[in-house]
């Protein structure tokens, strides 16, 4: 047992590492070494695994690109990461096949039928006149391992504005590793929840995000069975669960969301028995979803709290949760996590502030060619990943709100996430954003974008009649927008940028 499932393929461990092997011979014949970039341009396949872990053989880093990204915004990228090469799917290359570096070595992996058939695409070959990733790394003898130390993925984080960044470590030392891999083992699951080998998972979200990338990549290398899913869809991913005994899975809530909008008869056909330890992070989950799923799958629900920068930091139960509802856990015992006010002192419990944090004995990060944005990160001595939140009497963490999301209305500070809050709990809403935007009298103004259920009669006024009921005046949306469908990123958060950003073009402001 072990190795990699995609659709009707299977690559065990050892071919695996043969393959890997092989690329890094082939890579290193491009001149790639330590600290070097490899951009990964692929969705969720089995190159992607090969791909990653020949950069690491070679001491070099696997750079993941959003495979959504505009010409512009992938022109960008392979331009700051300086990579010297890059794997891309045959059907990705079109659209930005002018964005493509002039002198970097591109890798094409044909598109499987599988994500043709996931995303309603034809499965691509490779172009002609183009190096094929399969022919060309079979020209190559296994490359031994080097002494040099894999240094992890290199993953770009986009923010509401400006560019995207890179999160680069330093190879880790022993100590810092093993810091590293015992957090990622228990955030993940993988340690105390069965051998390593016998966990069975499905990789549900896109690898070019941090969690997905480094779930599965540690799976695989722990020698797990690891089942690649195409592209999230809820009544396929609990067949998969029932057909291959899957042990471990990692989701964000929208993937609960849609799970529990599945008929009644849908839920009760599949048999979810072999769940051990089902990990959500990444977004945070309202209430009523984490408890209804906590009552369908049982108390195998358990989440973390953290960013790409800082990893995991906090971790909560079932039963934690269940005795502390809305938490998203308590911090590990060698992280450190301070709530501050604006001048940087700690607030007491039950006060809300910014939620600062750093992690003992792990490899500290800069941003790729910006280290001064990595100093403006810290804030008293700790990292800030731009959260608001408090302390509970009891330790545990509650997030209000991210800091760059906040509206600042006539000087009054505005949490969108205590609104969407409400929003949710409203008969007919499936869905919601908040967010600023311009106002003349008060600098900002609120926003909702609304999704209603299907079916459902939601209006404006039934909207804002709801709100007054529940939130304060202040707080209350100067303009509530009806949407078919809120756009989403493949790991289900909402492209709030994409919503907000029509209301500020031609003004020199953002906030």
């Amino acid at each position: 047992m072990g190795g990699l499932i995609s659709g009707t393929r299977c690559l065990d461990v050892e071919t695996l590492g043969e393959r890997a092997a092989r690329a890094a011979a082939g890579l290193a014949s491009l001149g790639i070494g330590p600290g070097d970039m490899v951009a990964l341009y692929l969705r969720n396949d089995l190159p992607f695994f090969e791909a990653s872990a020949a950069a690491g053989l070679l001491g070099a880093y696997p750079t993941p690109v959003n495979w959504h990204y505009t010409p512009d915004e992938a022109a960008y990228l392979f331009e700051n990461s300086g990579a010297k090469a890059i794997v891309i799917h045959a059907d990705l290359i079109p659209p930005i096949r002018d964005a493509l570096p002039a002198g970097v070595p591109v890798l094409v992996v044909p598109t499987p039928p599988e994500i043709a058939e996931a995303y309603g695409i034809d499965a691509a070959p490779t172009p002609p006149g183009m190096l094929d990733w399969s022919s060309w790394l079979e020209g190559f003898e296994p490359r031994p391992p080097s002494a040099a130390e894999a240094p992890g993925t290199v993953i770009y984080t986009s923010g509401t504005t400006g560019r995207p960044k890179g999160v680069r470590r330093a190879p880790p030392s022993a100590e810092q590793a093993m810091t590293t891999a015992m957090i990622i083992g228990q955030a993940f699951g993988f340690m105390g929840h069965g051998p390593p080998g016998d966990m069975v998972t499905v990789v549900t979200g896109p690898m070019y995000h941090s969690a997905p990338n480094a779930y599965g990549l540690t799976a695989a290398r722990l020698g797990g069975t690891v089942i690649l899913q195409p592209r999230f869809e809820p009544e396929e991913l609990l067949a998969m669960i029932q057909r291959h005994r899957v042990t471990h899975l990692h989701m964000v809530p929208i993937m609960f969301h849609r799970l529990l909008k599945l008929p009644e008869a849908i839920k009760a056909k599949y048999d979810l028995s072999s769940l051990r330890f089902v990990v959500h992070a990444a977004a945070p989950c309202p209430p009523p979803i984490k408890r209804a799923m906590i009552e369908w799958w049982g108390p195998v629900i358990n989440e973390y709290y953290g960013s790409t920068e800082v990893s995991a930091v906090t971790f909560c139960t079932s039963e934690d949760w269940l005795g502390h509802p809305g938490t998203v856990g308590k911090p590990w015992p060698q992280t450190d996590l301070l709530i501050i006010d604006a001048e940087g002192q700690s607030l007491p419990t039950g006060e809300v502030g910014e939620v600062v944090v750093r992690t003992r004995g792990m490899a500290d990060f800069t941003y790729h060619g910006d280290d001064q944005k990595r100093r403006d990160s810290e804030k008293a001595g700790l990292i800030a990943p731009g959260d608001i939140g408090y302390l509970d009497k009891d330790g545990f963490l509650y997030l209000c709100d991210r800091a760059k999301d906040m509206i600042i209305s006539g000087g009054v500070n505005i949490y969108p996430a205590e609104i969407e809050a409400e929003l949710l709990k409203m008969p007919g809403i499936a869905d919601c954003a908040v967010f600023g935007i311009p106002d003349e009298e008060f600098g900002e103004g609120v926003c909702a974008v609304v999704q209603p259920s299907e079916g459902a009669d939601v209006t404006e006024a039934s909207v804002k009649a709801y709100l007054r009921e529940h939130i304060a005046g202040y707080k209350m949306p100067r303009r509530v927008d009806l949407a078919a469908e809120l756009p989403r990123e493949d790991s289900g958060k909402i492209f709030k940028r994409k919503l907000r950003e029509p209301f500020w073009e031609g003004l020199e402001r953002r906030i």
